[in-house]
């Protein structure tokens, strides 16, 4: 039936490449079947439905539910720990993707891509901080503020910040000391990496940190994503929906940096924390929270036995967190130390 419509198409004064970009096929197939003496299709799938398939009506529940406003905006990485959190069990993520591949409503959401870090290495809060300045543009062309941002690496939670109308090492050692005293970190307790930035290799910030007790850590000379957690940070902030393009005020930019940051601690689902908020995760309330998911998980399972075909979803805290200075980190203290 394809043949004789492009057949007719032909006739008619059409191009053979064009017929077939129509019926979404390539002119090379429409070669081999007038070749062929069998015009049957050759191809060759499963004869039966697999056990664990969703019906129908599971499907279009799930199209209902992840299409409501709470859910419309986000990712199946993020619905399903939602949902888990409630002890619902809708499917798989990968099945949702399917799922929403198959509706074609999957070009709203994009998987994350982690880059792999090392050697510096957290395994608790307040072990390995990161920190770096990055632009807030102002109304005038080529004038900026500045936020100064600091992390906890193992939980990723913004631990401090400040908005400055000006570059200086001064500020970054005085809000080092302010988040130290108001956090009471221990001498010799804490590693704090950068990037090779004038303000982090300052001597003021480096006096600032020696009498601290901080460890200082640098990327390696010409390595342009050995900081790579402050980055990301900076990626999201400035990939929010709401982030203003410019910021009229100082005072205006303060306000906005302190609602991305309660948002961010508080709110955002990390992906790379198995789904949970930084704060649940500096504050220990993670490991509750995951194995919450995972008696949902247990139970969905034992309920449909057949739609599982190994282990449930991985929902087991992670332990460590690296970071990527590699061997040539420059770590200045007054005696080496290992990071626990």
């Amino acid at each position: 039936m394809i043949l004789a419509l492009i057949d007719e198409a032909m006739v008619e004064g059409a191009r053979q490449t064009e017929a077939c970009k129509i019926l979404e096929i390539s002119a090379r197939m429409v070669q081999r079947w007038r070749a062929s003496q069998q015009l049957e299709d050759q191809r060759k799938g499963p004869n039966t439905e697999p056990k664990n398939k969703l019906t129908p009506a599971e499907k279009a529940k799930i199209i209902q539910l992840v299409n409501n406003p709470e859910f419309r905006d986000l990712s199946p990485s993020q619905i399903v720990p939602i949902l888990a959190d409630r002890g619902i069990y809708i499917c798989s993520e990968a099945s949702l993707y399917r799922l929403l591949r198959d509706v074609k409503q999957n070009n709203r959401h994009q998987l994350n891509k982690h880059r792999k870090v090392k050697p510096l290495t957290a395994t608790g809060p307040d072990k390995v901080w990161s920190w770096d300045i990055t632009y807030l543009h102002r109304p005038i062309h080529g004038q900026y503020y500045y936020l100064y941002l600091i992390m906890d690496v193992w939980s990723r939670k913004i631990v401090g910040w400040s908005v400055e109308d000006c570059e200086s090492a001064d500020h970054a050692s005085n809000l080092v000391k302010r988040i130290c005293r108001r956090l009471s970190i221990p001498p010799e307790s804490l590693t704090l990496h950068s990037d090779n930035g004038a303000p982090m290799k300052n001597a003021t910030m480096l006096a600032a940190l020696e009498t601290l007790g901080v460890a200082a850590s640098f990327s390696r000379p010409r390595v342009s994503n050995d900081n790579p957690y402050s980055e990301s940070l900076f990626g999201t902030m400035k990939g929010r929906p709401a982030y203003p393009k410019t910021f009229k005020t100082i005072e205006s930019a303060r306000v906005w940096v302190a609602s991305f940051v309660h948002w961010y601690n508080h709110l955002h689902l990390h992906s790379a924390l198995k789904f949970v908020t930084p704060e649940d995760r500096y504050t220990g309330r993670e490991k509750q929270i995951l194995r919450n998911r995972d008696e949902v998980y247990q139970k969905a399972r034992k309920k449909h036995p057949e739609r599982w075909s190994g282990s449930t979803r991985d929902w087991v805290p992670i332990e460590e967190v690296k970071l990527n200075p590699g061997k040539n980190t420059s770590v200045k203290m007054n005696k080496e130390k290992k990071v626990a």
